[in-house]
Parts: structure tokens; sequence; C-alpha cells
């Protein structure tokens, strides 16, 4: 299976903090916010990974992350010259796909809680259709909903209804089969001019090929696409690591636990971080 990460667009709306780089290359606490769908994809056992950005931004990427070696996987980088809709990522991404299936998380989407890589093996092992993952809000007007039966079987999905009739919202983390790339190929762009994701998830839904995965109560999904949002993101960063002594989204430690990387690659890395307490926590990672 392969992963894309969707890091694109302006920021405009953070503007002038995103004016001369990425939304996604800001700091959400201590590390870039990148690497929270980057560990998830990793979480996942995905190393084969796509982000799409702008073409202002690959540079700022490549000197991030480089092309993954560091860490046991493979990242490549495309460009996306302007928004055109999430569902635009399988139509860049095609190539990259080629005949495999698809993870696709969005760049600016934090996730965190326990057993979360169960869910993520759960969408992973079913090889047809498409897997989505719902999570309850109290602002549905917000976002798309998902409409769902007393099975948790997927009924109806619609964008940011007036009057929804669910409070179950579609989080930016998604499971396709091979036939996302020829469903976004067809697909029409909505009003805004965007392929929607929506789009995509309904064909699924019709064709009887969308399955949930949901995200309960003491789990948490987090949207940072406001300065209110990226600085509620950071403290709740803040409070978990302080409290448990655990980093979220260390992906470092997430490739040494894993044996995608040995001590020996792990102590290289540390010599770039060694008088943070980011790289602190990798020593005490290598001192275990």
């Amino acid at each position: 299976m392969k992963g894309i990460i969707l890091a694109g667009g302006s920021g405009s709306r953070l503007f002038p903090a995103t004016f001369a780089t990425s939304k996604q290359l800001l700091a959400i606490y201590d590390k870039p916010l990148i690497y929270y769908p980057l560990s998830v994809l990793m979480l996942a056992d995905i190393k084969d990974i796509l982000i799409i950005c702008s073409p202002k931004d690959i540079s700022n990427f490549k000197a991030l992350l480089s092309d993954g070696t560091q860490l046991g996987i493979k990242i490549s980088y495309a460009s996306q010259d302007k928004p055109r809709g999430l569902a635009d990522a399988f139509i860049v991404g095609k190539n990259f796909i080629d005949k495999d299936r698809v993870c696709l998380i969005l760049g600016d989407n934090i996730f965190y809680g326990h057993d979360f890589t169960s869910n993520l093996n759960n969408a992973k092992r079913r090889i047809n259709g498409a897997c989505i993952f719902g999570y309850p809000v109290s602002n549905p007007t917000d976002f798309g909903i998902l409409e769902i039966n007393n099975k948790e079987e997927p009924i109806a999905i619609s964008e940011k209804p007036i009057k929804p009739k669910s409070n179950i919202a579609v989080t930016g983390l998604y499971f396709f089969d091979n036939d996302v790339i020829k469903i976004a190929e067809k697909i029409k762009p909505s009003k805004r001019g965007e392929l929607e994701i929506t789009d995509v998830i309904r064909h699924y839904l019709q064709n009887k090929k969308l399955n949930v995965e949901m995200l309960g109560r003491g789990f948490a999904w987090l949207d940072t696409g406001t300065h209110e949002a990226m600085l509620s993101a950071g403290k709740f960063v803040e409070i978990i690591e302080q409290r448990q002594g655990f980093k979220i989204a260390c992906i470092e430690e997430i490739a040494f636990r894993k044996k995608w990387i040995n001590a020996q690659k792990l102590k290289k890395i540390v010599k770039n971080f060694k008088t943070s307490e980011y790289g602190k926590y990798l020593i005490a990672i290598l001192n275990e």
C-alpha cells in the first residue's frame, strides 16, 4: 500500500505566518506539523510515501525529510500549483500509486488515541473498497458528515449540511483501493471549482463498498486550520507529552521501534538534535 500526504495550498488563513513557508512546516509544540500525518502512515506500516505540496515548498520539505532513507522509508515529492480539491491528490499521484491501494492523509490533521494502530490495521486489511474514519463533533455543520445505521454501516454522506442528521464527521484520513484513480478522474469539479473527496466517498457508498472505522470517546482528532486550532493542538501535545513522558509523532522512534533503522542510524540522527529536548528523548531511547 502507498501513502499520500496532501500538504498543498497557500495557507492563506494563517498569513503572514505562512507567507514564506508551508503550514505543514510550522511547529506544533516540539516538531513540525508534517511529522504528525507522517507518523500515522508509519504506524500503518506504509513505507512508500508521496508528499504533495506547492512547488515553492518542495525544497524545504526535502531539507527536512530528504528521501526518507534515514527513517527506513521512501519519500517522494510532487507539486500541486494551486488547490484543486482533495481528490486531485489521486490524479497528481496517479503514477506514484500505480496499481497499489492508497492511504491519503491531510497534512494538517493530528490523530492521537489508545489502540489507534488497531483502527489503522482494520482499514488496511480491507482489500476492496474504501474505508473512512468517523469522529463525533459538536459542530457538525462545519464538516463532511456521515450518517450510519445501528450496525455502524454508512448510509449517507453530506458536505457541511445546514441541518445535519448526524454529528459524525469524516476525518482527513482515507483508505482506498486502486479504483480511486479512475473515480477521481471522472468526478466533476464542485461549485467552488474543486474535486471533492466527498464525491469520491459517495461513489463507494453508492456501490456498497464503503467501510467506516469509528474513533470514539477518548480519541483526539485535531484539525489545525486556524491560529487558534494550531495553538490548541500545541497545548494538547505539550500536556500529553509532559504528563506521560512519551512523545507523540516521534517519527525516528517509530522507525526504530519497528526495526526499520538500527541503533547506529538513530545515533546519527541524534547528532542533529542533541541539544534539544527532542534529541534528549531519542538519546533516552537509545539508552534503554
